[in-house]
């Protein structure tokens, strides 16, 4: 009997996992009460004493490596965490993507935002029962109607608008612009509390904010439904304090102060991961 070629074998083992893994895939999808296919923000909504995934969004003159430390810190005390590219073009889109986001992930979701972060959050938890809490890190927390612009533009105190340098780029009709602090000034308006070095490579790293997006109007906030978390940098001369406290206690959210400069997840991520971690345990 002659032995089979390796290509024979090759094969016969190829056809012999497909049938495996057929069969266990109709065992599954047999099963009582365990639907083939849904979508992934329906499931474990309510799973009890599951740690929940932190999905962290970034705002503008930032990107997600701003998360880092508290990343390190999140992960090592146990937690999932997705920390996905803002787009930073428009409010609605953006939302829109964040959403897209959250619709992957199973399980319970505390959703955290930084700066333009928190009116893209506001709007991105809309419609996804899996979303437990909202925790805003220097942000916005817009109502209905309210961009920020708008908001930052209510309050005193801001340092950003005479920072600003504004690049223009190409729309399928007419154009859009960016808004980019300038290298000079970036260190004292966005992260007075860190390190030059750090505030030189952060300031040519900066993702710019699209005018569109930040004068984009906010629909209906999801923190009128979700208990909210506000992490509050009273020495922040993005967004005036006095905004932020303003919006607060509009939403009804629980409150800490901490001296700090707008980049406060990059100069105290223990503040902000404890912050966080004190909103997944009030919603269990």
């Amino acid at each position: 009997m002659r032995t089979p070629s390796a290509k024979r074998l090759l094969t016969t083992l190829a056809v012999s996992v497909l049938v495996a893994a057929g069969n266990a895939s109709a065992q599954a999808s047999s099963s009582p009460g365990t639907p083939a296919t849904r979508p992934a923000s329906w499931t474990d909504g309510n799973t009890r004493g599951a740690k929940p995934t932190v999905v962290l969004v970034h705002g503008v003159f930032a990107d997600a490596s701003g998360f880092s430390d508290t990343i390190a810190l999140l992960q090592r005390a146990g937690y999932q965490v997705i920390a996905p590219a803002n787009p930073l073009r428009d409010l609605e889109g953006d939302a829109a993507y964040v959403s897209s986001v959250i619709d992957t992930v199973p399980g319970p979701v505390v959703l955290v935002g930084h700066s333009y972060g928190g009116a893209v959050i506001t709007n991105a938890a809309r419609g996804h029962t899996n979303v437990k809490a909202l925790v805003y890190l220097g942000a916005f927390a817009p109502d209905k109607g309210e961009s920020p612009l708008e908001l930052a533009g209510r309050f005193p105190g801001s340092e950003l608008a005479p920072a600003l340098t504004t690049r223009h780029y190409p729309l399928p009709e007419g154009e859009g612009t960016d808004g980019y602090i300038t290298p000079e000034k970036f260190r004292a308006v966005f992260a007075a509390d860190l390190p030059a070095y750090k505030t030189r490579i952060m300031a040519a790293t900066q993702r710019p904010g699209s005018v569109e997006g930040l004068s984009g109007t906010s629909g209906e906030p999801g923190w009128k439904t979700v208990p909210s978390w506000y992490l509050i940098p009273n020495q922040d001369k993005v967004i005036p304090p006095a905004a932020q406290r303003f919006m607060a206690e509009r939403a009804g959210s629980r409150v800490t102060e901490i001296r700090s400069s707008h980049a406060v997840m990059m100069s105290h991520p223990g503040a902000t991961a404890a912050v966080i971690r004190a909103a997944d345990a009030a919603t269990r």
